[in-house]
C-alpha cells in the first residue's frame, strides 16, 4: 500500500505553502463536552493546556503585521478561554474576519449568557457542530442532552439574526459521520438538514460543512475499541482523490497551538508535527520567517482530508473546487 507521500508524488503534485490567508488558533483543550470523534481529545478536565495572555498577544501582533484575512478560533471550546473575547475584539479592530468554531452548548455555561450577543455585535461567523439532525445520533456522539441544548442555542442565534436571509451574520453547521464511514454528498445532506431543522424546529442556517473524522487520538482509540481502525484507515486510503489536493486547507492556513507553536493544520498539531527552523517555530517569531513555498508536513493521516470529496475546515473540497470553476 502506498504512503500518502507516494500518492501525492504519483499525482504529480508537491504540497507547499501558498500565501497565508487564514490564521487558525487552537485556544486549548478545555471543553464542556467529551465527544467520541474529537481529534483534540478535549474535555472538562483539560485545564492546563490552554493559551495564556502572552501567547494571545503574540497572535494579535502577528495579525497586525501579516495581513491575514481570517482568524479561525477553535479548541476545545474556544469561548471558554479567557482570551477568546480579546482576540475577537482585536481582530475586528484590524478588519480581520473571525470564525468561531462553536459547540453550541457553550452558550449555556455560567458567564456565557451574553456570548451570542457578543458574537453578533462583532459579526463573528459561527461554524457550529451538529453531527446530525436526529437526537439519538447527536447524543450518542456528544453526550446525553447535547441535542436539546444545541437546538435551543441555534434558536437563540436565529433570534439574533444569524442564518437569516439577507443577514450578514453567518451561521454554518458541521456534520461529522457518527460511524466509521465517509460523509454523504454535502449538497444533498445540506438540503436534508435545512428541511428537517426548519420543519421540526424552525431553524435557519447558511451552509452545511461535511468533515471526515480523522483516525487519530481519541477517535483512533474509539475505532480500535470497536475493531474498525484498520478497516476505516483502508477506506480512507482506497478513497484517495487527487482532485482534492489543490484545495487542502494546509496550503493557505497557519495553525497555532495553545502554547504558540506552529503547525500546518490542527491535525498535525495533535500529532506534534511542528514547523521547525532549526528549532520549533512559534507565533512570536514567525513574522520574521517566510512560509510561502515551504514544504507541508504530511503523513498517512492526511488521507482523511483527501478521501472522496475531500475534507477541510470549510467542508468538502471537491464541491468547493467545482463551484470555483463555474
Amino acid at each position: 500500500m502506498k504512503s500518502f507521500r507516494e500518492k501525492v508524488e504519483s499525482a504529480g503534485t508537491r504540497l507547499t505553502k501558498s500565501p497565508i490567508e487564514i490564521l487558525q488558533v487552537n485556544l486549548g483543550k478545555l471543553c464542556n463536552l467529551t465527544c467520541a470523534h474529537c481529534h483534540v481529545e478535549a474535555g472538562p478536565t483539560k485545564t492546563k493546556e490552554n493559551m495564556d495572555r502572552t501567547t494571545a498577544e503574540a497572535v494579535v501582533t502577528y495579525m497586525k503585521n501579516s495581513g491575514v484575512k481570517t482568524l479561525d478560533l477553535t479548541g476545545g471550546a474556544p469561548e471558554m478561554n479567557p482570551n477568546f473575547r480579546y482576540l475577537v475584539t482585536e481582530a475586528r479592530n484590524f478588519g480581520v474576519h473571525v470564525i468561531d468554531r462553536c459547540n453550541l452548548t457553550v452558550l449555556f455555561l455560567p458567564g456565557q449568557e451574553d456570548l451570542g450577543r457578543f458574537l453578533a455585535n462583532n459579526k463573528v461567523e459561527i461554524v457550529a457542530s451538529l453531527p446530525c439532525y436526529l437526537q439519538e445520533n447527536v447524543d450518542k456522539q456528544r453526550g446525553k442532552g447535547t441535542f436539546d441544548e444545541s437546538i435551543r442555542a441555534l434558536q437563540i442565534l436565529n433570534n439574533l439574526g444569524y442564518g437569516k436571509e439577507n443577514s450578514k451574520l453567518i451561521l454554518n453547521l458541521v456534520y461529522n459521520p457518527v460511524g466509521p464511514y465517509l460523509p454523504s454528498d454535502q449538497a444533498e445532506l445540506e438540503a436534508d438538514y435545512k428541511e428537517r431543522l426548519l420543519e421540526d424546529w424552525g431553524i435557519h442556517f447558511d451552509r452545511l460543512y461535511t468533515i471526515t473524522n480523522m483516525p487519530i487520538t481519541r477517535y483512533a482509540k474509539y475505532l480500535r475499541a470497536i475493531n474498525q481502525y484498520e478497516t476505516y484507515q483502508e477506506l480512507l486510503i482506497n478513497s484517495f482523490n487527487p482532485a482534492t489536493l489543490d484545495g487542502l486547507m494546509c496550503r493557505n492556513t497557519l495553525n497555532v497551538g495553545w502554547d504558540g507553536r506552529l503547525y500546518d493544520c490542527d491535525f498535525n498539531q495533535m500529532l506534534g508535527m511542528q514547523l521547525r527552523n532549526g528549532k520549533p517555530m512559534t507565533i512570536s517569531d514567525v513574522y520574521l520567517w517566510n512560509l510561502e513555498g515551504r514544504a507541508i508536513e504530511i503523513a498517512n493521516h492526511c488521507f482523511g482530508c483527501t478521501a472522496g470529496c475531500g475534507s477541510s475546515c470549510q467542508g468538502a473540497l471537491k464541491v468547493e473546487n467545482e463551484k470555483a470553476k463555474r
